[in-house]
């Protein structure tokens, strides 16, 4: 599997310990950059072109990192097709795959020690979908407005009319 990655400076630490991680377990990395550190870089340039790639390349997945990893998944989302979480646990990246079918994650490099990181990347990178029903429909109105821009309808219960009600 290819696994799409872009970082800021606070994040090339870690992407360049992923690189050689990721090939050591039997992955594919796709550095997406940075590739020098500069303080200064723009993490939007690296996190939406590995974005993009994940995209582009079906089957693949993505990591993105930065000091906190906020703004990297912002990034990330920006990009259509992506669904990316912030993952700060095992649960967390367990949770990406199994109930959001997460292609991207983004992690805190500033906030979690290197084999913590490296681990939840690991867990994300092995958990699979769960394709339950709700969670399929879910995703579902997500890229229903990603594509039209028109709201999910509302429950009849968040209206009033419901058996709830």
């Amino acid at each position: 599997m290819r696994v799409h990655l872009g970082s800021d400076h606070a994040g090339l630490e870690l992407k360049e310990h992923l690189l050689g991680w990721l090939r050591d377990n039997g992955y594919e990395p796709v550095d997406h950059g940075p590739f020098v550190y500069d303080a200064l870089d723009d993490y939007p340039v690296f996190c939406i072109r590995a974005a993009a790639g994940v995209v582009a390349d079906p089957g693949s997945l993505g990591v993105v990192i930065g000091g906190s990893g906020n703004g990297e998944q912002i990034a990330a989302n920006k990009v259509a097709g992506v669904r990316s979480a912030l993952v700060w646990s095992e649960e967390t990246a367990v949770l990406a795959r199994e109930h959001n079918d997460a292609n991207v994650i983004s992690v805190g490099g500033r906030m979690h020690s290197l084999e913590d990181m490296t681990r939840f990347i690991e867990v994300f990178l092995t958990t699979p979908f769960t394709d339950e029903e709700r969670h399929v429909r879910r995703i579902a109105m997500m890229a229903a407005y990603e594509t039209t821009g028109e709201l999910p309808d509302l429950p009849e219960s968040a209206l009033g009319l419901g058996p709830d009600a």
